[in-house]
């Protein structure tokens, strides 16, 4: 089990907003491109998005699920890549000051990538998830800077 912590420097709430945008999925998870609701109000459970993957000119899509949510603290999906199974996502969205702790544990659930799960993909995935928590913050950090900017010209 792939678990990773990022600390970011912004309040849970801003923090929840990113998570809460289907619209900004796509700029924080690492190897999506583009994503987009697909049914229910992301992030209710059961509610879904669609994204795409792209590897150079080789492109696909998938799902993603809300199978859980605590509203500014946990937010727990499955991702869904056709062939290749699901995995599980739970992240956790801890108060650690004026600032947020996110624990990001993930692991394969369904499909080929639970049966071969093994110390290679693990560390595969840690790299992944320290991209992912990083592309976080700096998306958490632009939202935060962009709506200053709106406050201050209002």
């Amino acid at each position: 089990m792939a678990v990773r912590h990022q600390l970011i420097r912004h309040a849970p709430a801003a923090v929840w907003a990113v998570l809460a945008d289907p619209a900004l999925y796509g700029e924080w998870v690492v190897g999506t491109s583009r994503s987009e609701p697909l049914d229910g109000s992301w992030p209710e459970v059961g509610s879904r998005i669609r994204y795409t993957v792209r590897l150079g000119p080789w492109s696909a899509e998938g799902t993603t699920t809300v199978r859980h949510q605590e509203l500014v603290r946990e937010l727990e999906l499955e991702a869904a890549f056709g062939r290749l199974g699901t995995a599980r996502i739970f992240l956790r969205l801890r108060p650690w000051g004026e600032e947020t702790l996110v624990v990001c544990d993930e692991h394969p659930l369904r499909g080929p990538g639970q049966v071969l799960h093994n110390g290679v993909s693990e560390a595969a995935l840690q790299l992944r998830h320290r991209s992912m928590l990083a592309r976080l913050a700096e998306v958490v950090e632009h939202r935060e800077e962009r709506d200053r900017t709106r406050a201050g010209r209002a």
